[in-house]
């Protein structure tokens, strides 16, 4: 939670996100995962983009997302 300028508590809204599939490890030391996550966008829409995870992850698993416009670039 923040704290806003009055001193009172602003609570961040999150998009949940379900793990589809887990592309694979990434990172200069392999300690990023990248993930495809599906989740309903603001317009009630399905969407399926990919994300980078740190630390464990596996298919199932539920994310918060603060920022769902940024997609990371794909794995060569």
């Amino acid at each position: 939670m923040a704290k806003g300028k009055d001193g009172d508590e602003e609570e961040k809204q999150g998009t949940h996100a379900t793990v589809i599939s887990v592309l694979g490890r990434t990172g200069s030391r392999g300690g990023v995962t990248q993930v495809r996550v599906h989740f309903k966008d603001a317009k009630g829409q399905d969407r399926e983009i990919i994300r980078n995870v740190k630390g464990p992850i596996r298919e199932g698993d539920i994310l918060c997302l603060l920022e769902t416009e940024r997609e990371a670039r794909r794995l060569r």
